[in-house]
């Protein structure tokens, strides 16, 4: 686990340099700050688990302070100190919103309860907040909807893996759901209470990821006036989901492996290792062992971080889990729209149980959703869905945007041809990042596995 950061503000540099001192010492990660102006600074690219100030200071008070870390940072307790003791800065400041009050001189032990007190209180708070979230965002079996033996496979053994730390390789097709079962592992596991963080690799864009990832020490490059944590960093104590990982660049691949093995990593520019306790959970459409083969993914990562392969099926392998999608998604549209659409027509759905769903899941709800906007009945029929209305003839004359599309379409699929579908090199080649490519793609409805099986 990583220590726990406290922030101590103080204008007199000797009594700050003893406070830290005493911090340290106490196994506490301890930040100075010599006004309330810089401590402002530092809250502003990492987060702290306790503020401890002096009240009198040049510029911007205690109090000062405490009001703006009670607005901006609600979650993290405060404790004023002061020689300057009285009843009624007392009770303003506890009336600000402080934790606690102390008067100088007092004693270590009667400061070592006020801190273990106000991070016992944090700590708490964290647990409350992220069991709303997880409260309100559901992630359970009962919001995946699979009534099929394919899915009911799956939920047997996620079931089984969820209560252990071992790291999960998810495979399938984009628009799969990948995150949502990854969510459910989390909501399962005993890391439950901790943060869940995802983060998708081939949207951020290579020179930025591991920054992103790993964080990094104040002056680590130009424009770096402050420390800050990486994805990581934030998952300390819970589970983090690197979606796309097939298209982190090899540079990477190796802090990814040691996090792994070794449960730390050093944030950019930092001298000092940090120690994380994060459950890995990762996910790919590549074919990741054609990835080992080509060179463009290390082989001991890849066989650490599929410990465990889940693989979710596609759509189209599942299409008698298609009428239960349907139903859920318009409960969930008209709950979400306000409309009052209870079902659809028979002849519909045996319609798209036809279809194969090149987007999968997403592509489906995307069509629902559509078809939910246009409704005018209580029931959708085959008017309220675009993809059921057949085109009126036309010249074959293209409009501009018509002809500056299929240019577009044709550009990315031989640029995809030529890479075998690997987005980074792809991204290169054309010279743009990965997030546009990725935009491009799902414009398009491109697949990259399409060519790299060719």
């Amino acid at each position: 686990m990583k220590k726990e950061r406290i922030l101590v503000v103080d204008d007199d540099p000797n009594i700050l340099e003893v406070l830290a001192m005493r911090l340290e010492s106490k196994g506490f990660d301890a930040v100075k700050a010599e006004s309330a102006e810089s401590a402002l600074d530092q809250m502003t690219g990492q987060p702290f688990d306790l503020v401890l100030t002096d009240l009198r200071m040049s510029g911007l008070g205690g109090m000062d302070l405490l009001e703006q870390v009670h607005e901006k940072h609600t979650e993290t307790p405060v404790i004023i100190l002061t020689a300057h003791g009285t009843i009624p800065n007392a009770v303003e400041a506890m009336q600000k919103g402080a934790f606690s009050y102390l008067t100088k001189p007092f004693e270590d032990r009667e400061l070592s309860i006020h801190i273990a007190r106000a991070l016992e209180k944090r700590n708490l708070t964290r647990k409350i907040h992220n069991l709303e979230t997880l409260v309100e965002d559901r992630f359970s079996f009962k919001n995946i909807v699979g009534k099929g033996q394919a899915m009911q496979a799956i939920f047997e053994q996620i079931s089984q893996v969820s209560p252990t730390d071992s790291t999960i390789l998810l495979t399938g097709e984009s628009g799969t759901g990948k995150e949502l079962f990854a969510r459910a592992i989390h909501a399962r596991s005993h890391r439950a209470a901790g943060p869940f963080i995802a983060v998708n690799c081939g949207a951020i864009p290579e020179n930025l990821l591991e920054n992103e990832l790993f964080g990094h020490a104040k002056g680590a490059y130009t424009g770096a006036h402050a420390s800050q944590e990486g994805f990581f960093s934030r998952a300390d104590g819970g589970t983090i989901f690197l979606d796309e990982i097939g298209e982190t660049p090899l540079s990477i691949q190796v802090k990814l492996l040691r996090v792994l093995q070794e449960k730390e990593f050093d944030p950019i520019g930092s001298q000092r290792s940090v120690k994380v306790d994060v459950r890995v959970l990762a996910a790919t459409n590549q074919k990741l062992a054609k990835a080992v083969q080509a060179g463009s993914f290390r082989e001991d990562l890849y066989y650490r971080i599929q410990v465990i392969p889940i693989h979710i099926p596609s759509l189209r392998e599942r299409k008698e889990d298609i009428p239960f999608l349907i139903d859920h998604f318009i409960r969930k549209y008209a709950r979400i729209m306000n409309r009052d659409v209870y079902g659809i027509d028979p002849n519909v759905v045996q319609f798209l149980m036809q279809r194969d769903w090149p987007g999968n899941v997403r592509e489906l709800e995307n069509r629902i959703e559509q078809a939910m906007v246009m409704a005018q009945g209580t029931t959708l029929g085959q008017s309220d869905f675009v993809l059921l209305q057949q085109k009126p003839e036309q010249s074959d004359f293209m409009t501009f945007k018509q002809a500056k599309n299929a240019v577009e379409k044709q550009y990315v699929t031989h640029l995809l041809k030529l890479t075998g579908g690997h987005i980074t090199n792809a991204a290169q080649l054309a010279g743009k990042q990965r997030a546009d490519l990725y935009n491009l793609m799902k414009k398009h409805k491109i697949q990259r596995n399409d060519f790299r099986d060719t």
